[in-house]
């Protein structure tokens, strides 16, 4: 199984706004970068789809390690907050609709396919490959 890793990240200019997703794919020595944006968006739907796109443009299943500044990404899946969503009826914690559950959905029928570890970076820090990633994301968001 291939060992990929992800840096990924999403950008919103307002909350909600137009907003922009990236991400780096890396397999041995090749790297790629992807992005795109939405005209009405929040930040936390540029954060996924950045993961949803990345795991979509792998080819097989593969060993995936995707780094992100996104708690809110990084800890539904540490932490398992998708399980008690499914076992509730896509109902949080607090009996309210989960947000976003459209993209929940696609995503993990994404980490279903390839085997994903979730890393939590630290944002506007010194990570080059997250900071890139931020770059693109910025970039990526339609003016």
């Amino acid at each position: 199984m291939k060992e990929i890793i992800i840096y990924t990240d999403g950008a919103c200019s307002g909350n909600p706004g137009p907003g922009g997703w990236a991400a780096i794919l890396m397999f041995g020595e090749h790297k790629k970068e992807i992005s795109g944006g939405e005209l009405n968006t929040t930040n936390n739907r540029m954060e996924l789809q950045a993961a949803i796109e990345s795991l979509k443009s792998l080819k097989e299943p593969c060993s995936v390690k995707l780094y992100s500044d996104s708690a809110y990404l990084v800890n539904c899946f540490q932490q398992g907050w998708y399980k008690g969503w499914i076992k509730n009826g896509w109902k949080n914690s607090k009996k309210q609709p989960v947000e976003n559950k459209d993209q929940w959905e696609q995503l993990l029928e994404l980490v279903d396919k390839h085997k994903v570890e979730f890393v939590k970076v630290k944002g506007h820090a010194n990570n080059e490959l997250n900071n890139r990633c931020d770059e693109l994301a910025v970039a990526a968001v339609p003016r």
